[in-house]
């Protein structure tokens, strides 16, 4: 990925994640919250979290 845009993954994840939280929300009814809005928050946050997962670390620049 290019290095002028690091905040994508993170947006298309968080995006990506809302939106499978309305399919959700749509398929099983209110399974997570009582609130398509709660539902689509708590997945895009979901997705945040897994875009972490993603990176390729410090690339050894760390100091560890």
């Amino acid at each position: 990925m290019n290095r002028s845009f690091p905040w994508l993954r993170p947006t298309l994840f968080t995006l990506g994640g809302a939106l499978a939280g309305l399919i959700y929300y749509n398929l099983a009814g209110c399974a997570i919250t009582a609130n398509p809005v709660n539902t689509m928050l708590y997945m895009g946050l979901i997705g945040f979290l897994i875009s972490g997962l993603f990176t390729k670390g410090c690339n050894g620049g760390c100091n560890t």
